[in-house]
């Protein structure tokens, strides 16, 4: 017995780092999982380490068309959704006085309106009971030089999984966020090369480091085990939290 058996569940950004990790757990559990990401190539490299029960769907969260490609694919399955972790993200760098209207778009789009329409294109299929998860960041609660615009964006996340879970109450859904801290992902090595691109990312982890109580970087599936939680029924009472996992860098 798994803990998501004969569950369906959405992943989007689930190609690579914390939402690969968390697709694959899923599928442990017994989940049929469907995951998104921009890339074909990296899609299609995904969907052979899953293997049967994972599909996917090439798309852009921030493009309305693709989501709705996406829930069309998921319809056809016939047995409604039960989780949706709105997953996919992007993290830029750019101080304030070289903030570009592209910078501030590209993360705003993805970032924000993407989870919005990840969330409300499901709701449809979204079974009574259901459990959205959504992806948040250390990083909302800190002033770190250059991820002002990021940070903002996953402030937001966790405003509105206050408010949808207040919104959908009714239907028993619940709603919540992980918090992730520094990850061992492609995504957080992007950022480590924008942040300084003199530094080595070894050298950029060795910094981060310091300041994590439990001395390390997360692995992809720590994140992931807190996803399981979050979507079971292991979590029966809770909504419009937060589940945080970032080796005590924000709580100690």
């Amino acid at each position: 017995m798994g803990l998501l058996d004969d569950k369906t569940a959405v992943i989007t950004g689930g190609t690579t780092g914390i939402g690969l990790a968390t697709a694959s757990r899923f599928i442990d559990e017994g989940a049929r999982v469907f995951i998104t990401g921009r890339r074909q190539a990296e899609l299609d490299a995904a969907l052979s380490q899953l293997g049967p029960r994972a599909a996917g769907v090439r798309g852009d969260v921030g493009v309305g068309a693709d989501l709705d490609r996406l829930y069309a694919a998921v319809g056809e399955g016939g047995h409604g959704l039960d989780v949706v972790m709105a997953n996919a993200g992007i993290g830029e760098v750019a101080e304030i006085g070289h903030i570009t209207e592209e910078h501030f778009d590209t993360l705003v789009t993805t970032n924000i309106k993407g989870v919005v329409f990840t969330v409300q294109k499901a709701l449809p299929l979204l079974n009574d009971g259901a459990s959205i998860i959504l992806t948040g960041s250390t990083t909302a609660d800190r002033g770190r030089e250059g991820l002002g615009v990021y940070a903002a964006t996953k402030a937001a996340v966790r405003s509105f999984a206050r408010t949808w879970a207040n919104e959908l109450k009714r239907r028993g859904i619940r709603v919540n966020v992980i918090i992730a801290g520094s990850t061992a992902t492609p995504g957080s090595d992007n950022v480590a090369v924008q942040t300084n691109p003199d530094v080595a990312i070894a050298q950029f982890r060795a910094d981060r480091i310091a300041g994590i109580p439990m001395g390390r970087f997360g692995e992809p599936d720590e994140i992931a085990s807190a996803a399981v939680f979050l979507a079971s029924e292991l979590s029966s009472f809770s909504t419009g939290s937060t589940v945080t996992a970032d080796g005590g860098a924000n709580q100690v």
